[in-house]
Order: structure tokens, then sequence, then C-alpha cells
């Protein structure tokens, strides 16, 4: 790509997260390329772009393959919404344009002609350090770009890095510029935060700064909530390390762990032995996810199945369960509807005992209940109403009248097959719905 610039005159620097990443010995993902060409000199040069955000300098260029954002060198003036500048003037030099970036270790360019690093604020250093700075005064950036705090949080869970004292010190100064970022950005930064090898990393941070305040006010309500006996850490801490202990690739998993407790506060009763009691707290839990994921914007089949695996984590397995009584479970659980609810629930689990005290310890429970689930599957079972061997045209057929009757019939048979599977004939069932139906709705 660089031959192309340096045929027209002009230079070009990779920079941002890919040079940061490269440096970390981490494989690079996102292509950004700094320029001295304007955006249309830019299309001048290569023959598929895309003018994403000419009005900022930013195109993007389709090379070999690959999406690249190619940005004009440029500086930034007021930001009056607290999240983009008010002015944007092209710069004549990289390091111009790496002063206007967020973090040090996101300020590092390298010249795509000859591969010489330019790092004018220490970015090489901080990253050694394991270090998130701020570019400049940080309370400076911080007013500028009201998302900026929450990235260095993210990025402290993300990388593992630990946030510089003047920069952690300035986010509770500027919280009323991060309160002006509309929740579509402050939903993509949770979503990397909680796929982040330890999630809890982050959300401390986001509780410690007052940043939780802003955008998940109800996880605080959990801090100071007691649930001595089977777990070592109150409610919110709980929370945390729930996350930290669920697969950090199932972001659906991961919103259930942060949440799946939050309704606790709101249950929490003495029982007569003075131990704190929260009966029902899944379906509150649920409840008050629902509201919170719509607020944050996640799409109604997200937050729907989030919520579903939320009020069905409370099962408790025993080997005295019946084959029917798996049934039951596959069918509450929507096995049949959800392609991987089985493996998200036991992955909540795991991570709900991973909370309680933050040791991996293997679940015998819930290997044997892997067992027998997979036993229970390997025979021909009736899961949901359709795989019912009769439907509402046979019992009409036998003189059954159309209407509720069907529905209620068809559940009762539905239920006569989950206790006994080799019930689900027509021959059986038809004898078995016509009886029901003279003996408890005819009349």
């Amino acid at each position: 790509m660089n031959s192309f610039f340096e045929h027209a005159g002009f230079e070009a620097y990779l920079v941002g997260g890919a040079v940061r990443d490269m440096l970390m010995n981490k494989p690079a993902s996102d292509w950004d390329v700094a320029t001295n060409a304007t955006p249309q000199q830019v299309m001048s040069i290569f023959k598929k772009v895309i003018p994403t955000g000419i009005e900022h300098g930013t195109v993007t260029v389709i090379f070999q393959g690959e999406h690249i954002e190619v940005t004009t060198f440029r500086t930034e003036k007021d930001y009056s919404d607290g999240r983009h500048p008010d002015k944007v003037e092209y710069a004549a030099t990289i390091e111009e344009d790496l002063s206007r970036r967020d973090f040090t270790m996101n300020a590092i360019a390298v010249n795509l002609s000859d591969g010489s690093i330019v790092d004018p604020f220490g970015g090489k250093d901080d990253i050694k350090k394991k270090l998130i700075r701020c570019v400049g005064d940080a309370l400076e950036r911080f007013s500028e770009d009201g998302l900026r705090p929450v990235r260095a949080l993210r990025f402290a869970a993300q990388l593992g890095f630990q946030i510089e004292d003047k920069t952690l010190e300035a986010i509770p100064k500027r919280l009323d510029v991060t309160e002006k970022v509309a929740v579509e950005r402050f939903h993509d930064e949770l979503l990397k935060m909680l796929k982040s090898p330890v999630p809890s990393i982050g959300l401390r941070l986001m509780e410690e700064t007052g940043i939780m305040k802003i955008f998940l006010p109800e996880l605080l309500a959990c801090r100071g909530v007691e649930q001595k006996g089977f777990h070592n850490y109150d409610v919110l801490d709980h929370l945390y390390y729930a996350c930290d202990g669920t697969d950090k690739n199932n972001a659906e998993v991961r919103l259930a762990a942060l949440f799946h407790d939050i309704g606790k506060p709101k249950v929490r009763a003495i029982g007569k032995d003075g131990v704190f009691t929260f009966y029902q707290h899944e379906a509150v839990s649920a409840k008050m996810t629902q509201t919170i994921l719509d607020r944050l914007h996640f799409s109604k089949q997200t937050s729907t199945y989030v919520c579903h695996l939320i009020a069905q984590h409370m099962f408790f397995y025993e080997p005295n369960w019946t084959d029917a009584a798996v049934r039951r479970f596959l069918v509450r659980i929507k096995y049949s509807e959800y392609e991987h609810v089985l493996e998200d629930l036991f992955d909540l689990r795991r991570g709900d005992l991973f909370g309680m005290n933050r040791i991996k310890a293997p679940a015998e429970q819930l290997i044997a209940f892997q067992k027998h689930i997979e036993a229970v599957l390997e025979k021909d079972n009736a899961l949901t109403l359709k795989d019912l061997a009769v439907n509402g045209r046979d019992l009409m057929a036998e003189g059954i009248p159309a209407g509720k009757a069907i529905g209620t019939i068809l559940n009762e048979l539905f239920e006569t097959v989950l206790d006994d599977p080799s019930m689900n004939t027509k021959e059986k069932l038809l004898p078995v719905a016509k009886n029901f139906y003279a003996e408890r709705l005819k009349n």
C-alpha cells in the first residue's frame, strides 16, 4: 500500500490499535493509516474507496481484501457535545496528528516507508510498563470526549494494564462529560469489557470512578448485600467474579452473569434462623435485566435470551431425578427453541460457582446432570407440542370442538408424553384425549 502513497508523493503511517498490538506481540486486526494526503487525493490514488467519514478526513480503502481506514493528518478543536470535535483542521505532521489521540499507547505511528517508529509521548515505554496514560493533560483529554474514560477502564480489563494515577484521578472530575455519551457507545464498550480476560477489573473501576452510577445504577444497590453461607462475597463482588468465571467469547452468558443476581436486594428477607433469604430473586433479576438491556439498546433477541438464562439459572440437579424430570427441565429451558441454551446455562452455573469463592473447582453435579441429559436425549422424546403424534385437527376429527379445549387437551397430552414417551402414538393419545374431554371439559 505504501508504494501507492510514495508514488503519488505522500507520507503514510500505520497508527492506532494495530501498532499497539504489534508492540505487544499480539495479532493486529484493525488497520488504520494516517497520511498527509487529503481524502480527495486518497480517492484518486486507490480504485476502491468508501467515503465513510470524509467530513472528518476519513475514507475507507479496500486494499487486497482488507478494509483500511485512511485519515488525513488532523487536529481537533472544541467538543461541545462531549464526544465529537466542532472543528477539524488538517495538520502538517504526524506528530501533530498523534497529539490529538487519547492514550500514549495509542499515539504511536509506524512509517510505512521505512518501518521507523514515531513515538512523541512515550507510548512504547508505557506499554512496557503496562500503563494507561493520557496524551498530555488528562482533564483536557476527558473534557474533549466523554467516552475516553470508559475506554480507559475497558483497556484496563482487556489488556491487564494499570491506569496511571493522574489519568485515573481525572475520570470522576469529568463525569459531566461522560454523561453526554450516547448509550449505544457505552453499549459497545461494555461488550468489549465483558469479553476481556478479566472483566471484573473494568467493572470495579466503573464503580470506583462513578461511571457505573451513570449507566448501571441498579448494580450499586448490590454493594454491601451480604449472602453469608456459601458465598465469600457480597452480591456485587459475586456478580463481578461470576463474569470472570464464564467463557469470555460468549457475550450473552457474560451479560447474564453480570445481572443474574441483581434482584437480590429487592427480595432479601430474614429467615426463621436469622439468615438472609433471596426467594424468587431469579425472576426479579430477569425483569430488572430486561429494563437495563432495553435502556442500553440491546437487541430484543439478545435481551430476551439473556433474561431467559437468568430466569432459569437456579436449577438444582439430584441423582434421584427421573427421566421425566430431565425432560421437563429441557422443556422449561426451551432446549428445542434455543440451540445452545443447555451449554450456556451450564457455563452460567460454572460462573456462579466461581463467583462464590473465585476457585474453579470441578462441578460434579453438572457432570452427572450432563450425562443424564445425554442419555435421555438418545431416546425418542417429545420436547414440544409439535412433537406430539396428534394435533388439533386429529382432535376435532374425534368430535372435540375447536376452541380453548383443543389447547388444554394438547397440553394434557404433552404432560402424558413427558411422563411416558411410549404414549406418543395416535392410538394411545386419542383415547386419553377423548376421556379427558368427556370428564373435564364437556359441558
